[in-house]
């Protein structure tokens, strides 16, 4: 009897295990950024896929610190920007090699996905596809201020009413304003140190005129809102939205060039559940899924042909913002190798604790 009785624990603890494998396979872990995971587009993935999907906000640094301290686990999906997937996979290896054959091509702008698996490809194997891309420039409330480069926020008529962020993309910002191009140094580390160094000291030297170096959205749009700042460096989305409010607050692409990013998918090396995650991709790139989270975020798609779905007064904003010579002189973020965020780190710290 006793013996009976032992196999039927041993047949319930069996079951425990298999019901909790099975569940763990129908779970889909994405850790992405706000508004790139609308509920309505999660419950229609999950009604579709029969996935139940575990949605965890986050951002670059943090992605990468997540997937870094797991070992990549812990997660089947990210979407970490592309210039941060080849030097982190390098240093950490925290990201798997995409499956390019469980990938629906066809769904996606081929110049862009071709464009973004270079930029991701180590050793050979390509580590993300695009999905959502914007910029970074000028927002400028055009009846308090006139600008159209960087250093114009750093003018004596603008003191304490300009704002920035105290990382890496102003330091990218401002070098470019000074005529140097720092992508080209990134293979050159004393060179780009040195590039870096001059940019810090310009920077601290616009101190004076910063209201404050804004760390959240919120903090950065209500001080447009109220007039009491009048410029800052800032994403197209939040000018665009500002511009919906206000007629004079305007994105404006800078001389020196706006700053192009592309969000990717990209799978960690620990993750248990690949199928869900190429479902995933698969079905945010459908132009009518595409339009919709396209819309969520305010910003623009890889996905072929959902730029015809998209908001037309979206559409109008970027086409105001972005003339053709403006578009071509956007500077897209290359992959950033081991090493030069630790650069861009040490010129940040001096920034802050400068007087």
């Amino acid at each position: 009897m006793k013996f009976r009785f032992t196999l039927i624990a041993a047949g319930i603890v069996a079951m425990g295990y298999a019901g909790s494998a099975l569940a763990q396979e129908k779970t889909f872990r994405l850790l992405t950024w706000a508004d790139y995971a609308p509920a309505d587009i999660v419950a229609q993935f999950e009604k579709e896929s029969g996935y139940k999907v575990e949605l965890t906000l986050s951002n670059n640094e943090e992605m990468i610190s997540k997937l870094r301290a797991t070992g990549g686990a812990g997660f089947d999906l990210a979407q970490p920007s592309q210039d941060r997937i080849t030097g982190p996979q390098a240093e950490f290896g925290i990201y798997k090699p995409m499956d390019l054959s469980k990938l629906k091509a066809e769904l996606f702008i081929p110049s862009m996905l071709d464009a973004t698996k270079k930029n991701t490809t180590l050793a050979g194997k390509v580590y993300g596809l695009p999905h959502i891309w914007g910029t970074d420039g000028l927002v400028v409330n055009t009846k308090l201020a006139k600008m159209d480069n960087y250093p114009d926020l750093c003018k004596a008529d603008f003191k304490g009413k300009t704002a920035v962020r105290l990382k890496r993309p102003t330091l990218l910002a401002f070098a470019f304003a000074s005529g140097k191009d720092p992508f080209a140094l990134y293979g050159d580390a004393k060179a780009y140190a040195a590039l870096m160094d001059e940019v810090g000291k310009t920077v601290t030297a616009c101190k004076g005129n910063l209201k404050f170096f804004w760390d959240n959205k919120d903090q950065l749009l209500n001080g447009m809102r109220s007039g009491e700042i009048v410029g800052a460096m800032m994403w197209d989305t939040g000018g665009w939205k500002l511009n919906n409010e206000k007629a004079e607050i305007q994105f404006i692409a800078p001389k020196a060039g706006a700053l192009g990013w592309i969000d990717t998918f990209a799978i960690p090396a620990k993750g248990k559940n690949d199928a869900a995650a190429y479902a995933w991709i698969n079905f945010n790139m459908r132009p009518e899924i595409a339009a919709k989270v396209a819309g969520s975020a305010g910003n623009f798609t890889a996905s072929k042909g959902a730029d015809q779905m998209m908001d037309a007064k979206l559409k109008a904003q970027f086409a105001a913002s972005f003339p053709e010579a403006a578009l071509k002189n956007v500077k897209w973020y290359p992959a950033v190798p081991a090493g030069i965020e630790d650069i861009e780190g040490k010129v940040l710290d001096r920034i802050k604790a400068a007087n």
